[in-house]
């Protein structure tokens, strides 16, 4: 009792300080998606699945809302699912606050890492193990993806879409007018910006007000530097992140804010808003260091403008020994876990068996997203989609984007401080330590 006291006490404390993560009120929360946490349960309640997710719009609520209206039409259980979607700048905060409340739905999705652990070490997911063999669900999907849904020997968690990797999408047009090829090296990468800065175009699009899409820019490069052994040191407390590596991010970031290499104000534009897309759509930015659900929001968007569409992945470091072929990412996106039992539980994991269905992942590939199963290349027909693809296939490992591996408590320091050297507010060394700080401070309790 006491661990599971300490362990919500943590999710309140993480829910104070989440509200700027990136990417379940009560059971029977309104269907439409707003965050009143208004009470719409009907007379036969038990009857009701609340499932809280993050498909609000476009290609994730198409992907998100397509298992919800199979196992509706077609379930034998006597159970419906409800779904509430959240825009994802707020649902971090929204579903820590209904477990700490106890509150929590039954089921919900998350980005799995440090925070899913938090949920099922405070009693909130249930082990799935049985289910996946029921359903036959292991032997579809890839190895990766379950790895990144297993805690502490046990599957928690169903994969539901994508394969999202952290790389660099560009307008081909723009670099063949200036005669520019896709950058092999950090200094390569430099002389297209420069190029770029010189005929009057931001080299990067980017909207770093949520704070989670300036710390991509951290992750890569502190990953092609130092590769990944010095992050997952510091993380045992074996390391520190006042390695070398991070420094070497830090002041690479700053360095770039001070070349014009991102747009006036960054710190202060939505990325939900849609504020880094529209300068890509304008062509007054060249290129965007972002997740590879991208290739969903432009097409979807635009097919025209997805034409002119490239992607590649953030190149190597010059000088440096670290493995290029590491990637940042998740296998799988987005992750369901349930908080119920008996036959409830068994009905919204046959909901979420849907995702691995042949119509959902024609689904997915249709509007840009790749799924996490083993058959996905052959699925995948969209040259971009193809690129990420073979990426995350050859990566020697894929690092799980940092704020949602670490702690909640740290990774908000994490997205405080890479935040701040965006804004020339502090030093890549001051970063490092207050980053260190916080991991110490966990690993102490």
């Amino acid at each position: 009792m006491k661990k599971r006291m300490a362990r919500i006490a943590a999710l309140m404390m993480a829910a104070a300080m989440t509200v700027s993560l990136a990417a379940c009120g009560g059971k029977g929360a309104s269907s439409g998606g707003d965050d009143s946490g208004s009470d719409s349960k009907s007379a036969d309640g038990d009857k009701v699945i609340t499932y809280w997710n993050i498909g609000t719009e476009g290609a994730d609520k198409e992907a998100l809302e397509y298992a919800v209206n199979e196992f509706n039409a077609n379930t034998k259980s006597g159970y419906t699912v409800e779904n509430v979607p959240t825009q994802n700048d707020n649902y971090k905060e929204k579903l820590v606050v209904a477990m700490s409340s106890g509150e929590c739905p039954d089921m919900y999705t998350s980005w799995s890492g440090g925070p899913m652990n938090e949920y099922i070490e405070s009693g909130y997911a249930q082990p799935l193990d049985d289910l996946y063999e029921e359903y036959g669900l292991k032997d579809k999907y890839m190895d990766a993806a379950l790895a990144q849904a297993t805690y502490n020997g046990k599957i928690y968690a169903v994969p539901t879409y994508n394969v999202s990797l952290a790389g660099v999408f560009y307008n081909k047009e723009m670099f063949e007018k200036y005669k520019l090829e896709v950058p092999k090296t950090v200094s390569e990468l430099e002389k297209v910006c420069d190029t770029f800065k010189e005929n009057g175009i931001t080299p990067f699009a980017l909207a770093n007000g949520p704070k989670w899409t300036g710390s991509m820019y951290f992750q890569c490069l502190a990953a092609r530097k130092g590769g990944l052994e010095p992050f997952q040191s510091a993380v045992a407390g074996e390391g520190t992140f006042e390695d070398e590596c991070f420094k070497y991010a830090g002041e690479k970031i700053q360095e770039w804010v001070e070349k014009g290499y991102f747009p006036e104000g960054v710190n202060s534009l939505s990325e939900d808003d849609g504020q880094a897309k529209q300068l890509m759509y304008q062509e007054t930015a060249a290129m965007m260091l972002i997740g590879s659900w991208y290739t969903g929001t432009f097409s979807s968007d635009s097919p025209e403008f997805y034409e002119k569409i490239g992607w590649f992945s953030f190149p190597a470091v010059d000088g440096s020994d670290a493995d290029a072929s590491i990637q940042i990412g998740t296998i799988g996106d987005q992750f369901v876990s349930f908080n119920c039992e008996g036959d409830k539980l068994k009905a919204a994991f046959e909901c979420a068996s849907y995702y691995s269905s042949d119509g959902a992942k024609d689904l997915m590939v249709e509007v840009g997203k790749i799924p996490p199963t083993k058959d996905a290349t052959d699925l995948i027909t969209d040259g971009v989609t193809k690129q990420i693809l073979d990426a995350a296939t050859s990566a020697s490992s894929v690092q799980l984007w940092y704020d949602q591996y670490l702690p909640p408590a740290v990774a908000q320091v994490h997205l405080d401080t890479c935040q701040e050297l965006f804004g020339l507010t502090t030093t890549p060394e001051e970063a490092d330590q207050k980053f260190e700080q916080a991991m110490e401070e966990y690993l102490a309790e």
